[in-house]
């Protein structure tokens, strides 16, 4: 599964707010010049760190296509959707991915956000072994519907609420499923949008996605640029971990430590991901 997703920022303080306020995630801890933001009583899903002399990501460029944000239920989708209006901020989107139920807006920093509800598993379908996948029109009015007559504005996002997936641009299809699927170990589950990976592990429909709609054959952003710094990956165990550092140094990759016994390791476009193992 993804664990906390890292930001490089410009602006601590605006950021944090926009976190907080329109996507219903306060700071569990504030250091110095990096804050991690979670659910009360939940994990810490995003981590920001102030960066303001970093250079930005230019728009042609791997890097974040979106963090997802899976929330609990429709009824917290809806929660989400209206906070977002009472804080005014726009989207960018809003799709019915046939597993899934999505809203898409952009950070004051530009970076993506996916807030989404999974269906139960029961009720997904498959397709040559593949999970069916489609983009189709979210009926916003019949997710707000879910909130019609609750008396009082839910605070914040649930304990419950996970970071479902990262999706990242990538400069090659070939070289990001040699890696991801080949090196980590992560199964392919969608091929049938054209651009477009998605590879899971346990069967979720995608706990990675890359593409490169916009960024075929682009370089990665300036080191230490704004926007992505790396995300989690969370293996199930201590030997899956070490099954995919030794992939990992077979393929070439160069691998830091990434504390915690993790393992820090670039993808072929640039985006660092960090290997742990779940406790």
């Amino acid at each position: 599964m993804i664990g906390a997703v890292r930001l490089n920022v410009s602006d601590l303080d605006a950021q944090q707010a926009f976190y907080e306020n329109a996507i219903g995630l306060p700071a569990l801890e504030r250091s110095g010049e990096a804050a991690r933001l979670g659910p009360p009583g939940g994990p810490a899903l995003v981590e920001l760190v102030a960066r303001p002399g970093a250079p930005p990501r230019p728009s042609r460029s791997t890097g974040l296509f979106h963090l997802a944000i899976l929330v609990p239920d429709r009824l917290e989708l809806a929660r989400a959707l209206a906070r977002l209006a009472r804080a005014d901020r726009p989207l960018t989107g809003a799709s019915d991915h046939l597993v899934s139920e999505a809203l898409y807006l952009r950070d004051p920093e530009g970076n993506g956000i996916e807030i989404y509800r999974d269906r139960p598993r029961a009720e997904w379908s498959y397709d040559g072994g593949g999970v069916r996948m489609a983009t189709l029109p979210l009926d916003l009015d019949g997710v707000l519907a879910e909130v019609e007559g609750e008396s009082a504005q839910a605070d914040g996002l649930p304990a419950a609420t996970r970071m479902g997936h990262v999706h990242l641009q990538v400069s090659d299809l070939g070289a990001a499923e040699a890696f991801y699927h080949e090196a980590v170990g992560l199964d392919v589950t969608v091929r049938s949008y054209p651009g477009a990976l998605f590879l899971s592990r346990a069967g979720y429909h995608h706990h990675v996605g890359v593409n490169t709609w916009a960024s075929a054959g682009a370089p990665p952003p300036p080191p230490g640029a704004l926007g992505l710094d790396r995300f989690e990956l969370v293996l199930a165990d201590a030997g899956e971990l070490d099954a995919a550092r030794e992939r990992l140094a077979a393929a070439g990759v160069a691998v830091e430590p990434g504390g915690d016994g993790g393992v820090l390791a670039p993808d072929p476009s640039g985006n660092r991901v960090l290997l742990s193992a779940s406790a």
